[in-house]
C-alpha cells in the first residue's frame, strides 16, 4: 500500500511539473535546407514595419507570458494575384513581454535578450525567407514552406497561412504556428518547479504595400 501511495505522489509532482504547449499547430520543421531565391518575376511589395506584428506566446507551469517582436523590413512577391516569395527580417533586440509591468517586466524582457533565449547581442536578427507558396483550399489559403533563422540556426519550416487581402497596391497575410525552440537552440527550461514549454506560437500579421 505505501508503494502504491509513493508511487501515486510522484506521478502527481512529475505531472505537476510539466508544462503544456501553447495553442497552435506545430509548424513541420527540417533539418535540411531548401534553396531561396529572389523571384524576378511579378510584383514587389514593400512590409509596412509600423502596421506589421509578430506576437509570441510561451507558456509555463504557473502560467504564460505574452509579447511582441518588430518586423525591422521585408518584401512581399506577387504573380497573378497569387502570393510566390518573400523575406522577412526581425529586430530580436525589440523582443518584449505585454503581459507584465515595472520590474518584473524588465526582468524578463532582460532574460530574454541574453543568452539563456535569444542572445540578443550576439544575433540581433532573426530572418524568414520563403522558399515556396502553395494555393490550399481557397485562394486565400496558403501552406508556406521557408528559411527560419534564430541565433545563427537556419532551418526549414512549413506552416499555414491566409491572405486576409489583396489589392494592387496592399497584401495583408496572418499566420499563427508553433515552434519547437529547442530546434534554434533555444534550451532554457525554466525552474525546477516552474519548467517552461518547449514550444513557442508566433502570431504573425504582415502587411506590405506597392506605390
Amino acid at each position: 500500500m505505501k508503494k502504491i501511495v509513493l508511487f501515486a505522489a510522484v506521478a502527481a509532482l512529475v505531472l505537476g511539473s510539466c508544462a503544456g504547449n501553447p495553442e497552435g499547430k506545430k509548424a513541420d520543421t527540417s533539418d535540411s535546407t531548401a534553396i531561396v531565391e529572389t523571384p524576378t518575376t511579378g510584383d514587389a511589395y514593400t512590409v509596412d514595419a509600423a502596421q506589421s506584428k509578430v506576437v509570441w506566446t510561451g507558456t509555463k507551469v504557473t502560467g504564460a507570458h505574452t509579447g511582441t517582436v518588430a518586423v525591422k523590413s521585408g518584401t512581399i512577391h506577387v504573380e497573378n494575384n497569387t502570393l510566390i516569395g518573400g523575406d522577412f527580417v526581425l529586430d530580436m533586440n525589440t523582443i518584449s513581454s505585454t503581459d507584465l509591468e515595472g520590474e518584473y517586466k524588465g526582468k524578463l524582457d532582460g532574460h530574454l535578450k541574453s543568452a539563456d533565449f535569444f542572445d540578443v547581442t550576439q544575433f540581433p536578427e532573426a530572418t524568414f525567407a520563403i522558399a515556396k507558396a502553395e494555393v490550399g483550399a481557397t485562394p486565400a489559403d496558403l501552406k508556406i514552406t521557408g528559411n527560419l533563422t534564430i541565433k545563427g540556426v537556419n532551418k526549414s519550416i512549413t506552416f499555414d497561412a491566409k491572405v486576409l487581402e489583396s489589392t494592387d497596391t496592399t497584401i495583408k497575410t496572418h499566420a499563427d504556428f508553433n515552434i519547437v525552440r529547442g530546434d534554434w537552440g533555444v534550451n532554457y527550461t525554466g525552474k525546477e518547479d516552474d519548467l517552461i514549454s518547449k514550444e513557442i506560437n508566433f502570431k504573425i500579421d504582415i502587411v506590405a504595400t506597392k506605390k
